[in-house]
C-alpha cells in the first residue's frame, strides 16, 4: 500500500496494493512543512493539483474555475473529469503541467514533481494530510493561498458538526465495536493512527488494527480473524470472494453478514482526507445502519 511500517512510506510496488487514491493520504514536505501562501488578495488564479484531496478542497473553497489541470484520480466534483489530467504519484507530466503555465500547483504525498516544479521556477505548496488535523491545517492553508481564510475556517467547522453529527447516528447496539477497515490488497488496512481511523473513533468504534502498525500497514489475515472484529469495512474489489480467505468463513462478522462492501465511489469518498470528510463519516453510518441488527 521503511521502518514505520507505513504504507505511505513503503517502496511504490508495495504502495500499489492500495485503493488507488489511498496513495494521496499523505505528504512529505518538501517546501518544509506547510508553504507560505503564494497570494493573499483575492485574483485568479491557474492551479494545478496533484491529489484528489486537494482538487477538492480547492472546488470547496469556490475556485474550482481556475483549475487548469489536475491528477490522474481526481473525479470529484464532475466537472474536474474535463480538464487536463497530468499524471500520478509517481509519474507527474513536468513538460505538461509547465505548459498549462500555473501560478500554484499544489502537492499530494511524496510526489517526485515537487523538486524539479520549483527548480523551474513553478510556485509549488506541498502538505501533509496524514491526520484531521492535518486535514484542518491543509483546507486553512489552501484557503488562506486563495484569500478564503474565511471560508476555509467555516469549511473547517462544518466537517466538524458533520463529523459530531454522523457519531450521533451510530446506533446504540454498534457503538463500541471493533472494526477492521480493509482498504486494497494484500491485505491492506487502515490503522488507527490513520485519518481513517480517527474517523472511525470519532464514530464510536473500535479500530483492531494498531497504529503502532503504520497508518495503512500490510497485515496478516490470520491476525484479523485472531482478532474477531464485530464488523468489516472495506471495498467490493477485495471483499467480494473475502470468506475464500483461510479461517474467514467461521468470524462471527461474516457469519452474521456485518460486512460493509463499498463500490468505488464509496471508496473514493472514505479514502480522500479533504473537506468530505463528514459526507464519508456520515456514508459509514448509513451502511452499518443498513446491516442486520444481530449485534446485542
Amino acid at each position: 500500500m521503511a521502518a514505520s511500517s507505513s504504507a505511505l512510506s513503503l517502496p511504490l510496488a508495495a504502495r500499489s496494493r492500495l485503493h488507488p487514491t489511498v496513495p494521496a493520504l499523505a505528504v512529505l514536505g518538501l517546501l518544509g512543512g506547510l508553504a507560505a501562501p503564494i497570494a493573499q488578495a483575492q485574483q485568479q488564479h491557474r492551479i494545478v493539483t496533484l491529489s484528489p484531496s486537494l482538487t477538492e478542497a480547492v472546488c470547496a473553497l469556490g475556485h474550482c474555475a481556475e483549475l487548469v489541470g489536475t491528477d490522474r484520480y481526481s473525479s470529484w466534483p464532475g466537472t474536474v473529469a474535463r480538464l487536463p489530467k497530468v499524471g500520478g504519484l509517481q509519474d507527474a507530466q513536468i513538460e505538461r503541467i509547465v505548459a498549462l503555465r500555473p501560478d500554484m500547483v499544489l502537492l499530494g504525498p511524496r510526489s517526485r514533481a515537487g523538486e524539479r516544479l520549483s527548480a523551474l521556477g513553478v510556485p509549488v505548496q506541498v502538505f501533509d494530510a496524514r491526520t484531521h488535523a492535518d486535514l484542518r491545517r491543509m483546507l486553512l492553508s489552501v484557503g488562506q493561498s486563495l484569500g478564503e481564510s474565511a471560508r476555509a475556517a467555516e469549511l473547517v467547522a462544518r466537517i466538524e458538526r458533520e463529523l459530531d453529527a454522523a457519531a450521533r447516528r451510530v446506533p446504540a447496539h454498534l457503538r463500541g465495536r471493533s472494526v477492521y477497515v480493509e482498504v486494497g490488497v494484500g491485505p491492506t488496512a487502515a490503522s488507527a493512527a490513520s485519518f481513517i481511523g480517527e474517523t472511525i473513533a470519532r464514530l464510536g468504534l473500535v479500530n483492531i488494527v494498531p497504529g503502532d502498525m503504520g497508518l495503512f500497514p500490510r497485515v496478516n489475515s490470520e491476525m484479523v480473524v485472531r482478532r474477531a472484529p464485530d464488523l468489516v469495512i472495506g471495498p467490493q474489489t477485495t471483499l467480494f470472494n473475502v470468506a475464500d480467505r483461510p479461517g474467514w468463513a467461521g468470524m462471527q462478522a461474516l457469519r452474521q453478514h456485518q460486512v460493509c462492501q463499498l463500490d468505488a465511489d464509496r471508496m473514493d469518498l472514505l479514502s480522500r482526507p479533504g473537506p468530505r470528510l463528514g459526507e464519508a463519516a456520515h456514508m459509514l453510518v448509513d451502511c452499518l445502519i443498513g446491516l442486520p441488527q444481530v449485534l446485542r
